[in-house]
């Protein structure tokens, strides 16, 4: 056992939610900051390098949406099978998630690398001009670093599953400090506005760029940053989990590939993988809609996206914190201690997100002006506003269902998972907003009326579900043979 894994399979519920989510919440802050530190200074190379990440980053998101929807997997059969007190079947199926991830990853590379020249122009770079160069370049150094970021990914979804989210977090700041360090010297090398530069250090940047000549590698740089930063972590949590030193010990055995195992991996995996990537899709669907009411409402949208991103955090914590915690309780045979897990979280994110929605209402206008300046920001401030006003009221059953969401995927019911997150976006949301603004000609506060009667809706369907109750069967067998005869995963 790991010091630093939670117990919630015993005594109090409350506290191991509550201390297995907030690293999960400061991770995808420092997350936030990863991203910052690469727009900032990939801005310093001007609008054309900018718009070279916005062409590759719906590339890169899918990609993600894809390794984070197997990474399920992992997290739901350590979590069941610690629970169960499996320890030896904990270190097989992790072994096996590692092994089918990693293969996966060197598909991805493959077949990534050769079709982003493709890919890129398909999101609407025009092929020749600097920002489809650029967009490619940086593309392409992603794809070659996928084995390192899914190894990443990975790691983080079975510590999570073990009950150890201090580890990834910690991994996590590793990463960001060293993309935050690596950035200004692999973009702008010595030459220009970099980190010397930044510092006061002029003289001495000048003094390196006449000694080396490295002027950075540019908009790939920030890739080579990412891929580098990552590639640390995953190298890190491989040689722990190897190791023995955070609770799971893997040895060579448990990376040879069962056939049943993949199956049961894919079968849990798959729904989590469809859902992210029809969510990014549906994102894009959505912004494509907005379009038609007006440049001052798309900008108006960005914010809002920015603002819900920050709003969201603590119900994601939460939501992957009971992931781990219904899955160990479902696998110890609590399914009632899971309800009352579930139950806890709710309550805690219904406080948390009722205080902001009052902060978002009462201070709508002053809250979206921060973000935008200039004498033409007036009616992205008001549509804006708009946009609070509409949606932050249904924060909270946003939040609540975002929990709900967790409790199917730790009990390994990833297809419901599936299911009501493409409900609430492709059958509520986008049908609504378009009828609103397309038939009714209601404009932007249309879309926004969607996206709350989406937040409402999506959470009556998934809650009657979740109170069915028929969530609670577990995924993992009785304990089978040994590791070595993996038939019964």
């Amino acid at each position: 056992m790991s010091a630093r894994d939670v117990d919630v399979i015993d005594g109090d519920l409350l506290k191991p939610v509550l201390v297995l989510s907030l690293p999960i919440v400061l991770s995808q802050l420092l997350q936030v900051g990863y991203n910052l530190a690469d727009t900032f200074w990939v801005g310093q190379l001007g609008q054309e390098a900018v718009a070279a990440l916005s062409y590759s980053w719906p590339l890169v998101f899918l990609m993600i949406s894809v390794a984070g929807g197997f990474t399920v997997a992992g997290t739901v059969l350590v979590a069941q099978h610690k629970g169960a007190g499996n320890d030896d079947r904990v270190d097989y199926v992790a072994g096996q998630t590692i092994a089918f991830v990693g293969l996966l990853a060197l598909v991805f590379s493959a077949l990534g690398y050769l079709l982003t020249p493709w890919l890129v122009g398909l999101v609407g770079a025009a092929p020749g001009s600097t920002e489809y160069t650029l967009a490619v370049e940086y593309t392409r150094t992603i794809f070659l670093g996928v084995v390192f970021m899914f190894g990443f990914f990975v790691f983080q979804a079975l510590l999570r599953g073990w009950g150890d989210t201090r580890t990834p977090l910690a991994l996590m700041f590793l990463g960001v400090v060293l993309n935050v360090v690596l950035d200004p010297f692999l973009i702008l090398g010595f030459d220009g506005n970099g980190l010397l530069t930044a510092l006061g250090l002029e003289s001495l940047g000048a003094t390196l760029y006449g000694l080396t000549g490295f002027g950075g590698f540019g908009v790939q740089g920030a890739a080579i940053a990412t891929v580098f930063s990552r590639g640390v972590g995953a190298v890190v949590g491989m040689a722990w989990l190897f190791s023995g030193g955070v609770g799971i010990s893997l040895s060579p055995s448990d990376l040879r590939l069962d056939p049943a195992t993949v199956r049961r991996i894919v079968d849990i995996g798959a729904p989590a993988s469809v859902e992210q990537s029809m969510r990014a899709l549906g994102i894009t669907v959505l912004t494509a809609l907005v379009a038609l009411t007006g440049d001052d409402a798309v900008a108006a949208f960005g914010i809002g996206n920015r603002l819900n991103s920050l709003v969201f955090l603590p119900a994601l914590g939460l939501s992957q914190g009971i992931e781990t915690v219904v899955g160990q309780n479902l696998g110890s045979d609590q399914p009632e201690r899971a309800k009352r897990a579930v139950r806890y979280a709710t309550g805690v994110v219904v406080a948390v997100l009722a205080a902001v929605s009052l902060v978002a209402v009462a201070f709508a206008e002053p809250i979206v002006g921060v973000f935008i300046a200039g004498e033409d920001a007036g009616a992205v401030v008001a549509i804006g506003a708009d946009y609070l006003r509409i949606i932050g009221p249904t924060f909270l059953f946003l939040g609540v269902f975002q929990v709900v969401q967790g409790a199917f995927r730790g009990s390994g019911s990833t297809r419901a998972a599936m299911a009501f997150s493409i409900l609430s976006l492709w059958a509520f949301r986008l049908p609504i907003a378009a009828a609103l603004v397309v038939v009714w000609g209601a404009g932007a506060a249309g879309i926004w009326t969607g996206i709350a009667a989406s937040n409402v809706l999506a959470l009556v369907a998934g809650g009657a579900w979740y109170l069915r109750g028929t969530w609670t069967d577990s995924v993992i067998e009785e304990p089978g043979p040994a590791p070595s005869d993996p038939a019964d995963d």
